[in-house]
């Protein structure tokens, strides 16, 4: 019974749902039908609109292009607004206002590019002519801006104030105007080494921007000769105006081999001096000029500083090369150092200053002149060597001292180490391999002995053998103590010292031998008797030894003649050595006053006891001593005794 209760509940169930679904299929229908109907009323809609909306995006799109026309043309006005401006700022010139001129050519060069780059504006090509002759006009306003503004600001350097930049030590004495100080250039060049240098203000630093503003215009405007040849022509007629206040000349190899040795001497120490104020401080200060004013300007920079010194670079380095290749002499040796010295010197200031491809050519010629001064110093150095081997003057000392040529020659070696360094690096730029030192001691022992074999050949007039001995003594003494007290010790050594010192010794061991060996011949007993024995004498005026009166006698009569004739001459040689002079009258001494008292205290009775043995016993020893120390004094003939 249950179960078809259950049937019949289920039954009923799916009937309602059957029903339920046929009225849900009728709605489904009708709204289809319904959707329909609109989806064709719609499309109707839309074709009916369709032109409505062309026209309404036609209206919009009109009303784009008008704002951005007048937009286009709000800036045109604008770009002509500003060049009626700068046009009116360029008409009036740069005169008063050169700040806002130079405002005025960069907006009109930027007024051209706007136009140049809008072509679709009917009038662009008239107005970027019309800007361009604008701004052409404006560019010649600004070159006669730039000259004269860059004249009035550019003046010749006083010398005065060229000095009140030099260190202390290089500044003139009051006393000589325009002149180095009155030391040697090599003192002079030992002391600027390290010494501190101010180059001048050649133009106002408040200037130097303008005239940077104004030469980059120029640039701009592809003006950059017309820039050179104003700053070049401005620039260099000022530097060379203060070289010539400042006392350089101009002289050509003709002058410089007409002049007398002292005046060109004189010449070469203000050339150094002039060289060194012209770098250091004049182009010093001229490149300092080119870096500010053509900063960022780079060749044209290095070409404006190479074409305003070139002028004045070329007068101070023609004149040095006259020098370097004019005749040579031994005198010019040290004027050479000199010279090469400075240019050493100023090596490295001058490949700092003249950098660049544009001043190739000036530090070319300044090399080469460092180098030309190097050779004919060395040359000359050769030929001083050579000289001294070879002098054949004629010039006689009688006296038998220090020779001319011995003074000469050891003075120039002595100066000589005063340019230690500077020789070093000569030998150095010509020698290949070999120390420095050893070659300098090479050349100067090559000296002495050139002197050495000169000195013999010249003792050789001498017809005086003793003097001829004097004469070398005294002249290798000389070259020996000389030696001693300079560097050339430390050069030379110990050795070559010591074999000179032997040589000397030698000389007057010689003269000692020769010269008082035919006195000393006389004091002998030689010939005097045949045996020993004593001195009392005979009444036949004979002694116990056997020796006569007459035989003595006549021996110290010989003596008397022999010695004051001695005495008489070689008092007019001199030994002007002190020390070597007195040395000598007490190696004679030794030799001769013993002799002397032996041969007095041995044979004197015999002559003491007949008639006037004043006449032929004339000295005492004492005698002899003091006119001993009359030897060597250089006395003249008649001048008499002490």
């Amino acid at each position: 019974m249950g179960v078809q209760v259950a049937d019949m509940v289920l039954s009923e169930r799916a009937a309602m749902m059957r029903e339920s679904l046929q009225q849900s299929q009728s709605f489904t229908d009708n709204m289809v039908s319904i959707l329909g109907s609109f989806d064709h009323r719609l499309s109707a809609l839309e074709t009916a609109m369709r032109p409505t909306q062309i026209r309404t995006h036609a209206i919009r799109g009109a009303h784009e292009n008008i704002d951005k026309t007048l937009k286009a043309a709000e800036v045109i006005l604008a770009q002509f607004d500003l060049s009626r401006q700068a046009e009116v700022k360029i008409l009036k010139g740069p005169q008063d206002d050169l700040e806002s001129y130079l405002g005025a050519i960069e907006q009109l060069r930027s007024n051209i590019k706007f136009f140049s780059n809008n072509k679709s504006f009917k009038s662009s090509d008239g107005v970027v002519n019309h800007a361009n002759n604008l701004l052409s006009k404006a560019i010649s306003k600004l070159e006669e801006e730039f000259k004269q503004l860059l004249s009035s600001y550019s003046k010749p350097v006083e010398p005065d104030r060229l000095f009140e930049c030099l260190p202390n030590s290089l500044r003139p004495s009051a006393g000589s105007p325009g002149h180095p100080p009155a030391s040697h250039s090599h003192a002079e060049h030992q002391l600027s080494a390290d010494a501190t240098y101010t180059p001048p203000t050649l133009i106002p630093p408040r200037v130097l921007p303008l005239l940077h503003d104004l030469a980059q215009q120029m640039v701009q405007a592809g003006h950059q000769q017309q820039l050179l040849i104003i700053y070049r022509s401005t620039r260099s007629s000022v530097l060379e105006e203060s070289l010539r206040k400042l006392g350089v000349e101009k002289l050509s190899k003709e002058d410089v081999q007409k002049m007398q040795w002292e005046v060109l001497e004189a010449k070469i120490g203000n050339w150094i001096h002039f060289m060194r104020i012209a770098v250091k401080l004049l182009f010093a200060g001229e490149r300092k000029v080119c870096d500010q004013m053509f900063e960022g300007m780079d060749s044209l920079r290095d070409q404006c500083f190479a074409e305003v010194t070139a002028g004045s670079v070329s007068v101070l380095l023609s004149f040095g090369d006259a020098i370097a290749k004019s005749k040579r002499s031994p005198e010019k040796l040290f004027v050479l150092l000199d010279m090469y010295e400075i240019m050493r010197e100023l090596h490295s200031e001058i490949e700092t200053l003249f950098k660049g491809k544009a001043c190739n050519e000036i530090r070319e010629s300044a090399l080469g002149l460092t180098k030309r001064l190097a050779q004919t110093a060395q040359e000359t150095f050769g030929d001083f060597e050579e000289a001294v081997e070879k002098d054949a003057t004629k010039t006689a000392v009688s006296d038998g001292t220090v020779h001319p040529l011995t003074s000469y020659v050891i003075n120039y070696v002595k100066f000589l180490f005063d340019y230690q360094s500077t020789l070093k690096q000569l030998f150095q730029e010509f020698e290949n391999g070999g120390e420095s030192n050893s070659q300098l001691a090479s050349v100067t022992m090559r000296i002495m002995q050139a002197l050495q074999i000169n000195l013999e050949g010249k003792s050789k007039q001498y017809r005086d053998i003793p003097l001829t001995h004097l004469f070398l003594m005294n002249n290798i003494h000389y070259m020996v103590r000389s030696v001693r007290r300079s560097e050339a010790k430390d050069l030379l050594g110990d050795d070559w010292v010591q074999r000179h010192r032997r040589i000397v010794q030698q000389h007057a061991n010689q003269y000692k031998r020769i010269g008082w060996a035919k006195i000393l011949q006389c004091l002998s007993i030689q010939g005097l008797t045949s045996s020993g024995g004593g001195s009392s004498v005979g009444v036949d005026g004979v002694n116990s030894s056997g020796v006569s009166r007459a035989i003595v006698k006549d021996r110290l009569k010989i003596f008397n003649g022999q010695f004051e004739e001695l005495h008489q001459r070689q008092s007019q040689w001199t030994v002007p050595d002190t020390e070597l002079r007195e040395s000598l009258r007490l190696a004679v001494a030794e030799v001769l006053l013993p002799a002397y008292r032996s041969f007095i205290k041995r044979f004197g009775p015999l002559v003491e006891n007949g008639k006037n043995p004043q006449k032929y016993i004339r000295y005492t020893p004492e005698d002899l001593d003091r006119m001993l120390g009359e030897f060597f004094e250089g006395k003249t003939v008649n001048e008499p005794r002490r």
